[in-house]
């Protein structure tokens, strides 16, 4: 009696076991990177990117939007999404020294409100930065698509002397400039 408890008992912590290795080994939300190099100016973006799946993204919350409109959003999934620059660099036009931070969004139906956030190495994940850490703060106009991006994605674009960082996911892209300063 007791053999077949034991057989029991280790069956379900192996099953336990497979299935937590499937959820770290297959993500929902998988981790990505995005990167820019070019005349000695390096960005680098981590992030995670989560799926539309058919759901609402931006929005109302009333409408059952998965990223409401005036709440934070940490830029992706499961981490905070961090950047990093090689050189002193202007964010939409704003003064950023060379570094990582934390970067962080408040989507709205117009625009969205871009942050980045000394706050590296804190984990403040799904739950909201400490805001008196914010390094800058700048708002940028939405672009509506007419095709659907199913997937969260950020990109760099070179023009003239900067990069254009998009950020993209549903029918909104998001276009942050760059230059070195």
């Amino acid at each position: 009696m007791k053999k077949k408890i034991f057989i029991g008992i280790g069956l379900l912590l192996l099953a336990f076991v497979v299935y937590i290795g499937y959820i770290l080994m297959f993500p929902k939300s998988p981790k990505a990177t995005a990167s820019f190099d070019e005349g000695g100016l390096s960005v680098h973006v981590s992030y995670s990117q989560p799926s539309k799946r058919g759901r609402v993204i931006f929005g109302e919350e009333a409408a059952g939007a998965l990223q409401p409109y005036g709440k934070y959003w940490r830029l992706g999934a499961n981490a905070p999404t961090e950047i990093t620059f090689s050189k002193d660099i202007t964010f939409a036009g704003k003064p950023v020294s060379a570094g990582t931070y934390r970067m962080y969004a408040v989507p709205g139906a117009d625009s969205f409100q871009i942050s980045l956030n000394s706050g590296v190495g804190d984990a403040f994940g799904a739950n909201e930065p400490d805001y008196s850490l914010d390094v800058v703060k700048v708002d940028i106009l939405v672009t509506k698509m007419p095709s659907v991006t199913e997937k969260f994605v950020i990109t760099f674009n070179k023009e003239g002397d900067g990069v254009n960082m998009d950020l993209a996911w549903d029918q909104v892209v998001v276009r942050v400039p760059i230059t070195v300063q």
